[in-house]
């Protein structure tokens, strides 16, 4: 008899890493995996086109559950999934990351004593105001198991007297940069048509985290610095617009410098990684991804929880001028990372 998993996901970079494991779940025939889709982004280029590309399965349950403070959103999507996780029969639930969606599947599978794995534990940026480090650190405390991309998220949660079935198994967004490669790879002409790039003379910059865009004045900032950063650097800015800041940008508008894109697909923004001299961010996850590229990093925050990179100089958050010496970060893994989980899942269901 098959062993029934349910995938939680609600957010672009989870719907990214799930595919990662989902192809592996896809080659194994003892296990069957339901999908939940909360909801948590909601415009079809944040949400939508991510299934179709990554050829996720379509989800089973999708709440459309948005829109509204952090409070009542993670309320209504812990209603929402604890009714799901009655009515079907699981062996396992498995969580992504740090999101309300993430911290509402945890709470609901551990009310219910069902086993909790989660994929990217152990991050730590020690900064309490971020949302996503409560969710994080709730979730890990609640999880069964717990899977490190980093030997430093493993002593997090040593710290946390966290040791029982703890697993540094790399980053599976790295396991997806190398499929998104091949991908692009085999589809250049696809990407070079839409993009029209003449040569690799732009940054790709993204801006979304609430702390970043609910505070019109440190927005301001981090746009003035970027235009100052362009003109120093004589680069234009690639800048794809998450709906949470499109109201925020119209008084940039008219800055020969930037360049305003709609949401980008998961492979267009691979391919843009892959052509851009820089990257400037408030994202944690395309940190790496500029580092699995080999591009250098600015970070819009006033820390990290990717400490790696900025170590091994490819990183540097924008209150610092200088990078560190460049080197190789091994942490990350090997680009199979996902078949060790699903190994070490199926030892455990």
């Amino acid at each position: 008899m098959k062993k029934r998993v349910v995938t939680i996901v609600g957010t672009r970079p989870q719907f990214i890493k799930a595919a990662v494991l989902s192809r592996e779940i896809e080659k194994n025939d003892s296990i069957e995996e339901i999908f939940i889709h909360t909801g948590q982004h909601f415009d079809q280029n944040m949400s939508d086109v991510f299934f179709e590309e990554l050829e996720i399965p379509k989800p089973k349950y999708h709440f459309n559950i948005n829109s509204c403070s952090h409070g009542e959103m993670t309320g209504q999507m812990l209603m929402a999934v604890e009714g799901v996780l009655f009515k079907e029969k699981l062996d396992m639930v498995i969580l992504y990351g740090d999101t309300n969606s993430t911290l509402a599947g945890a709470l609901a599978a551990s009310k219910l004593n069902i086993p909790i794995a989660h994929v990217e534990s152990g991050l730590r940026s020690y900064n309490r105001k971020m949302p996503e480090e409560i969710n994080r650190i709730m979730t890990d405390h609640l999880s069964s198991i717990l899977f490190c991309p980093t030997k430093k998220s493993v002593e997090n949660l040593k710290i946390e007297g966290i040791k029982k079935d703890v697993y540094h198994v790399g980053d599976v967004m790295y396991d997806a940069t190398l499929f998104a490669k091949n991908f692009i790879n085999k589809h250049t002409k696809k990407f070079s048509s839409k993009f029209s790039l003449n040569q690799n003379n732009f940054a790709l910059m993204t801006i979304h985290r609430q702390e970043s865009a609910d505070n019109k004045k440190i927005f301001s900032n981090f746009l003035d610095y970027a235009d100052q950063f362009s003109k120093k650097n004589n680069i234009k800015i690639f800048f794809p617009i998450h709906p949470r800041i499109k109201k925020l940008v119209q008084n940039y508008k008219e800055k020969r410098n930037f360049c305003f894109l709609n949401p980008l697909s998961y492979f267009e923004t691979q391919y843009l990684l892959s052509k851009a001299s820089f990257v400037l961010t408030d994202s944690g996850g395309l940190q790496k991804e500029a580092y699995f590229h080999r591009v250098p990093c600015v970070t819009f925050r006033s820390e990290t929880e990717w400490v790696e990179t900025i170590e091994n100089g490819w990183n540097r958050l924008w209150i610092d001028d200088n990078y560190n010496s460049r080197k190789s970060i091994a942490d990350y893994g090997d680009g199979y990372g996902a078949k060790k989980i699903i190994k070490i899942i199926m030892n455990n269901l």
